[in-house]
């Protein structure tokens, strides 16, 4: 009977014993599948370079297309034929007039260009190593700003491919449907075609009969024995985004036997757009579209005469005021914003804080020492601005002489390489605008122009530029900016003669003086030198 219990207690311990086994063992199963389907998840979320780059077969590619234009090259022409004109140069020169005029007024009658070399603006110990961090800086720029639409790709002749050559759009991580594909005019046992891409995969929305489909990853083959029917499966080639980024370009590789061409795909989020409501009337509401944006130190005097001018003629429009001065007065009133900011914090400083809190389509910015008139149309303005792709419009100044300003001007750049590049500035302007013919497209105007926010915003201004800049503005707006001018829309200027004279100058006067025209400093050529690349500038005055 002892012996018959001893069993059967063994026995149900052994069971429990298999029980628990059972368990431990299917809970190590358990883990390793657990483990296995978190390290698939993990490696399928790729870590990823976001430098934009070329992949290598698309660089090969390239550079193929670029040894074809270098054929030929034995063969002799005269230099005269390609030396005539403003054609690009591997490096840059800043060069100036070496003779001048002596007659009277000469500097208005016949400019001088004028040259600096910007490196001197730093002091002789610091220059080298001002010059190195600033390359390290630009080499980083370029890596962040470089894209392949920007670079240069040439269409074989006589190739028997057929791709879209521009418009081809993606967003980010989605895909699409390439169009226009195709395989033409040649003929052969077996027509296959490649596909290669850097940031995204091909795939095919449709299997067509009589075609083979290989696809690994950016890669993509496809043949048949029939032409019609690999044309066919070319109209159902699908690309997906694979790498990510807001805005960027991959440049895809298509070929045959024998020809090799490349087109682009632009992936970018489509960019939301800023919208301003002009209100309910049909006619231009210069309250609800424009806002009137100025900065002042110390002139409250000028600054209540520009306001009471404003009223006379937009009784409603607000007026946004940013004031540096030591012990600001206050200024009140309808439709007036009054900012205080720290002491002579600066020109530039408080353009960008006036603009910040501007909530109309257009700013209009002015000087604290104008005056408005029956001239000052601002309803042109804002006809020109909503009639054409400008971003801004300038106006003209006259002063209590009669003399009346616009400061038209064309900026360029060339090409300088590692040393830089070269800024040229000259008076001028481009054309002259269909439909209003005292308008005119140029590059920088005067300090009295209308501009829509949301570009004046983009560009910025530099806020180490505190006492005086105007032109920098402009400069760090070339490429993004399309300014216009026109000459008759007219703000007066407050005389400077009183003030100019030592028995006619307030204290107000003097205070501003003493602050406006003290020892002027290089900053701006440290800007355009370092901040820039440039390495030298021209001017005409």
């Amino acid at each position: 009977m002892i012996m018959a219990r001893n069993g059967y207690c063994l026995a149900t311990f052994l069971r429990a014993m298999c029980v628990q086994r059972k368990k431990v063992l299917a809970a190590f199963v358990m883990s390793l599948i657990f483990g296995a389907v978190i390290y698939l998840r993990s490696s399928s979320s790729n870590v990823v370079n976001v430098q934009q780059r070329l992949d290598s077969s698309v660089e090969k590619l390239l550079q193929s297309g670029a040894q074809h234009l270098e054929a030929n090259l034995d063969i002799p022409f005269p230099h005269t034929h390609i030396t005539a004109g403003p054609l690009a140069r591997n490096g840059c020169m800043c060069e100036g007039d070496t003779h001048s005029r002596n007659v009277p007024f000469s500097n208005l009658l016949f400019p001088q260009v004028s040259t600096q070399d910007l490196q001197f603006a730093f002091e002789a110990s610091k220059r080298e190593g001002v010059k190195q961090r600033r390359q390290v800086e630009y080499s980083k720029f370029r890596k962040r700003s470089q894209s392949a639409a920007n670079l240069l790709i040439v269409a074989e002749a006589n190739s028997p491919l057929q791709y879209p050559t521009q418009g081809l759009e993606v967003r980010p991580k989605k895909s699409i449907l390439i169009p226009g594909l195709a395989l033409k005019d040649v003929s052969r046992s077996l027509y296959s075609v490649s596909l290669t891409a850097s940031m995204g995969s091909f795939d095919v929305a449709t299997v067509v009969d009589e075609v083979r489909v290989s696809a690994d990853k950016m890669h993509m083959n496809l043949s048949s024995n029939l032409q019609s029917a690999l044309n066919r499966q070319l109209r159902f080639i699908t690309y997906t985004n694979t790498i990510f980024h807001p805005d960027a370009t991959d440049i895809v590789h298509f070929g045959t036997d024998g020809f090799q061409a490349a087109f682009t795909i632009k992936i970018h989020h489509k960019v939301p757009p800023k919208l301003y409501d002009p209100g309910p009337g049909k006619e231009y509401n210069i309250s609800t579209l424009v806002t009137i944006a100025t900065k002042t130190f110390l002139r409250y005097d000028k600054l209540q005469d520009l306001i009471d001018s404003v009223r006379q003629y937009y009784p409603t429009i607000t007026i946004i005021i940013a004031d540096d001065s030591e012990r600001p007065t206050p200024v009140t009133g309808p439709y007036i914003e009054h900012y205080i900011m720290p002491f002579r914090k600066g020109w530039f400083a408080g353009r960008n804080l006036a603009i910040s809190q501007v909530t109309t389509k257009y700013v209009l910015w002015v000087d604290d020492d104008f005056i408005f008139s029956s001239n000052t149309r601002l309803e042109k303005m804002l006809e020109v601005l909503e009639s054409t792709t400008l971003d801004l419009v300038g106006g003209a100044v006259r002063e209590i002489t009669g003399y009346t300003a616009t400061y038209r001007h064309t900026i360029s750049s060339e090409e300088g390489g590692e040393e830089g590049d070269c800024l040229h500035i000259r008076r001028g302007f481009h054309h002259i605008i269909e439909g209003f013919p005292n308008c005119v497209v140029t590059d920088a105007v005067i300090n009295f122009f209308m501009a829509r926010t949301d570009k004046m915003r983009q560009v910025g201004f530099d806020p180490r530029l505190s006492r005086a800049a105007h032109l920098e503005f402009f400069i760090d707006g070339l490429g993004s900016l399309h300014v216009g001018s026109c000459d008759d829309v007219i703000v007066n200027h407050a005389s400077k003669i009183k003030a100019m004279l030592p028995w006619g100058q307030s204290k107000t006067d003097e205070a501003y003086s003493k602050f406006r025209y003290e020892a002027a400093s290089d900053i701006q050529n440290t800007l355009f030198y370092f901040k820039n690349h440039f390495k030298c500038k021209t001017s005409d005055g």
